[in-house]
């Protein structure tokens, strides 16, 4: 079959012939429709991550979309999103014409999107609803900001937001073009990420009258540091990612004053059914219009090209092969 195969660590994926996989107890065989590029591919493939170096060659992609050709445990012709663990654990991924997938990481779609938009949706889509959910425990009415909004899961932290209630969403985002994209996924608000934190937090508490209850964030770094000193009483920050630095600083007398919370979340620590039943969650939002995530369909054979956009930061939206 045809894939994208990393042959060293550190270096982009070519477009070559790669062997078929096969399906086998528990593991089920997908024929892949459309597979994103995601940082956590490029993480994975860097050989720097805290998973390790990956056993090479091998087919890159956490994530897709798919129909069932032979397995123990869904008829063929069953369309599917999938997880893997490429990257993470030796084992192929879904950059490629054909996946094997453990079973448990397997959720039948029967939401009516094209599957270029679910595999865009995804993971992002996940973290953002667990985030806000799970995590974050939005309640009706609450405030919600939301950084780095004009990323995947910023977009579907937006638009997904008003599902459990809430009653206004602020976006913070740097590039007009994110800003955009956050306006267009339903923001109420979209505050400019500037470098000056002073200038920042004034114009979130303007944006924010009754403070903020709800921070997701997948960036970090200064947008965090500014965002705490918003927090309403009882106010959480729930941090998912490090896209502007891996610090933040936080006032003690802050967070102890308004018995605020910085919590940690990662899609890792999901159970097979909690990704599945977010998945759902999303997806069922999305087939209503609620949620998106601004996407570009490139073929397999141009997998290396879009690569190399994503890992300069160029892709300007989510990449999404298809085979």
């Amino acid at each position: 079959m045809r894939a994208a195969v990393v042959r060293a660590p550190g270096t982009p994926p070519e477009h070559a012939e790669h062997p078929d996989p096969a399906a086998g107890p528990g593991r089920t065989l997908v024929r892949v429709t459309a597979a994103p590029i995601v940082p956590l591919d490029l993480l994975c493939a860097s050989g720097t991550s805290y998973f390790g170096a990956p056993a090479v060659p091998y087919v890159p992609g956490v994530q897709g979309v798919g129909v069932v050709e032979e397995s123990g445990r869904l008829p063929a012709g069953t369309r599917v999103w999938f997880a893997t663990s490429a990257g993470m654990a030796p084992g192929d991924g879904s950059l490629a014409q054909r996946c094997a997938v453990d079973d448990e990481d397997l959720v039948p779609l029967t939401a009516g999107l094209p599957d270029a938009a679910v595999a865009a949706i995804g993971l992002s889509g996940v973290a953002a609803w667990m985030c806000l959910t799970w995590r974050g425990r939005l309640q009706p009415e609450e405030t919600v900001v939301v950084l780095g909004a004009g990323g995947a899961v910023g977009q579907a932290a937006v638009g997904a937001a008003r599902v459990p209630g809430a009653g206004r969403v602020v976006a913070v985002c740097r590039s007009t073009t994110a800003r955009e994209r956050a306006r267009d996924a339903g923001a109420d608000a979209v505050v400019p990420l500037t470098g000056d934190a002073d200038g920042l937090a004034a114009a979130l508490a303007q944006a924010c009258p009754r403070g903020a209850h709800l921070v997701v964030d997948p960036v970090f770094g200064v947008a965090a540091t500014t965002a705490s000193r918003v927090l309403a009483p009882g106010g959480r920050l729930v941090n998912l990612g490090g896209a502007s630095g891996d610090e933040a600083v936080f006032s003690s007398a802050v967070l102890r004053g308004r018995s605020a919370e910085v919590l940690g979340y990662t899609n890792n620590a999901l159970t097979p059914r909690q990704r599945r039943d977010a998945l759902g969650a999303v997806l069922t939002a999305a087939a209503a219009g609620r949620v998106a995530v601004a996407h570009e369909t490139v073929p397999l054979a141009d997998v290396a090209g879009a690569w190399a956009r994503q890992a300069a930061g160029d892709a300007g939206v989510r990449l999404v092969v298809v085979p």
